[in-house]
């Protein structure tokens, strides 16, 4: 006679004996190395060492956020369109009426002379530049408009400004559109450099990214940024040669610009020009200063964003 369970079965004469089991590793504090090593992980889940000058600039950890990166974006670009009548035409109405304005007060009354039209010169001007105004001033502003998101979940700050960023060169590819439209009303056939056009978007982006990091982080405490941010887009645009060409002798001056090198490089690859790569070069040196003095501010006071904002 025996008793039956679910798993086991026990006769009846044996029960009065004791069950030896196998004695199996305790998993507290008093484990051997030996005993413990089949229960840790490989690599350690946390390191912690001593501060350094990049502490808290933990750029891989953006790439295990790839996939939120991608939905911020979209979630920028849908909200910048939604419950409008035009939706993503405004991308093209902003520097279509720039240009105009523009081609009237500079070509028309000033007489300003261009090696091309002045309509496709404007344009080719205001492409990167209205990409890189509206970069700047969402990226700038989006800490501060994800506060909820901020204090509730951890994720890398850093996400919310280089997702406003991203989500412009939508608006920058519509636009490119009406560019090549205005390249075929004047006459212009697109030639070999065009090919380049992808290192001046690079660096566009790039140096959106970087003012767009330091703005948001100093934007967290001390809310002059937001006021202060329009103000500087627009002196920002009069030093740059967005609606004028460079003269040579304020050349050395503009060149401390690093938008002056960007939107010449358009122009050249646009319409097939001669490249000042000395141009190009020093913007590109700037660039990556910024990013990185960026970089190190947004670290340092990322750790703090969620108690002052």
């Amino acid at each position: 006679m025996s008793l039956v369970y679910p798993e086991i079965s026990v006769p009846v004469a044996q029960m009065s004996r004791p069950i030896t089991t196998t004695p199996q590793p305790e998993t507290g504090l008093n484990l051997t190395a030996a005993e413990a090593s089949p229960f840790l992980p490989d690599e350690p889940l946390v390191s912690i060492g001593p501060s350094t000058f990049w502490s808290g600039a933990n750029l891989s950890e953006l790439w295990s956020y790839r996939e939120l990166l991608y939905f911020l974006i979209w979630r920028d670009v849908k909200v910048r369109y939604k419950q409008t009548v035009l939706g993503a035409v405004w991308a093209l109405l902003q520097p279509l009426l720039l240009m105009l304005i523009f081609n009237f007060f500079f070509s028309r009354l000033a007489g300003i002379k261009t090696s091309v039209p002045y309509p496709l010169f404007a344009y080719a001007g205001l492409l990167p530049w209205v990409f890189f105004a509206n970069a700047v001033t969402n990226g700038g502003n989006s800490l501060v408009g994800s506060t909820n998101l901020i204090t509730k979940v951890y994720f890398p700050r850093m996400l919310i400004p280089l997702a406003a960023v991203f989500a412009c060169l939508v608006d920058l590819a519509i636009a490119f559109l009406l560019f090549v439209v205005l390249m075929f009303y004047y006459n212009l056939q697109p030639h070999s450099g065009i090919l380049l056009l992808p290192l001046p978007i690079i660096l566009l982006t790039v140096l959106a990214m970087g003012v767009s990091l330091l703005l948001s982080a100093l934007n967290v405490k001390y809310r002059d940024i937001r006021y202060a941010l329009p103000f500087m887009i627009q002196v920002w645009m009069f030093t740059s040669p967005v609606i004028y060409p460079v003269p040579d002798r304020w050349r050395w001056l503009l060149a401390l610009n690093p938008l002056t090198g960007v939107i010449e490089a358009f122009r050249g690859v646009f319409f097939g020009g001669p490249l000042d790569w000395l141009g190009i070069g020093l913007s590109t040196v700037i660039t990556l200063l910024i990013l990185i003095l960026s970089l190190v501010v947004f670290s340092r006071m990322e750790r703090s964003f969620a108690d002052v904002i």
